[in-house]
């Protein structure tokens, strides 16, 4: 057992549950600002939970990260956590590389999002594009784990709504795309890769949301050492700062979002995109 422990993961699915039925007959500004202040919270622990598990960071036999990702995958309400794990291993294997790497938004997306108001749309509704872009750009056949994924979160949907109405669901979808949207925890979608500094494409964090995101900041050591769990890519960095305080870091998600809103000369477009006939995918 490394260092993702199942017991935090459980507790977090849990807590979240137990507030999903709590708020079952609640009003819906209750509900939203709930959803904001403190589901959001948990469902983006859970998020980058799964992120560590993508990379088989909890157990050493890979089904069994497996099974806890789709677990950690409940509260957020739509099944993601199989599909996710396919998609950003491509990421760090074909990082940058266009119609490869998902993680790089569309030509579409750069011609379009280029405004203050765009960019702030864009910002708000950016877990949309992250679920639809691949589907348009890089679209995968699904196999029997994205059907288990997919039957499991549906049949804890349907159970919430059943026993406890709509509302339940909808704080739990509510607090995944309020948390991903306009939000300091966000703000690592577009501080992990959007290009700020020339010259440097991946961007690391040092402040205190580390603490509740599976250090998901730590970012060009992520990078570096995709099989360190998050709470120890502290010790890369302490054993070879020689090759990572000269980067440009962050201390604020929030910022981040204000930068890439206000500054005119960042956008979606602000990326190092590679070509895929430079790079030999893998059959």
């Amino acid at each position: 057992m490394t260092a993702v422990d199942f017991r935090k993961i459980t507790l977090v699915v849990l807590l979240q549950l137990w507030a999903a039925t709590s708020l079952r007959n609640s009003g819906w500004l209750k509900i939203l600002t709930v959803s904001y202040f403190f589901g959001s919270f948990l469902n983006h622990n859970l998020f980058l939970a799964i992120h560590e598990l993508s990379h088989n960071l909890a157990f050493s036999t890979p089904v069994y990260n497996r099974w806890l990702g789709i677990f950690a995958n409940l509260p957020i309400g739509v099944p993601m956590s199989v599909t996710f794990q396919k998609y950003h291993l491509e990421h760090h294997r074909y990082q940058g590389v266009d119609g490869i790497d998902m993680d790089i938004p569309s030509q579409t997306e750069a011609n379009v999002v280029t405004s203050v108001l765009a960019k702030s749309v864009w910002v708000i509704s950016q877990l949309f594009f992250y679920a639809l872009r691949p589907l348009f750009l890089n679209p995968k056949p699904p196999g029997i784990w994205e059907f288990t994924n997919l039957v499991i979160q549906l049949t804890l949907d349907a159970t919430m709504v059943y026993f406890w109405g709509w509302k339940s669901l909808a704080y739990l979808i509510l607090s995944t795309f309020v948390g991903g949207g306009m939000h300091p925890m966000a703000g690592h979608f577009i501080s992990e890769h959007y290009v700020f500094k020339p010259d440097q494409e991946t961007y690391s964090y040092y402040g205190p949301f580390n603490l509740v995101t599976w250090c998901v900041g730590y970012h060009n050591e992520h990078h570096d050492f995709p099989r360190i769990p998050g709470n120890k890519l502290y010790k890369v960095k302490e054993i070879a700062p020689e090759y990572y305080e000269s980067f440009k870091s962050y201390r604020s998600w929030s910022q981040v979002i204000y930068m890439y809103i206000m500054d005119q000369t960042v956008g979606p477009y602000s990326r190092m995109k590679r070509k895929v006939s430079t790079v030999k995918k893998d059959k």
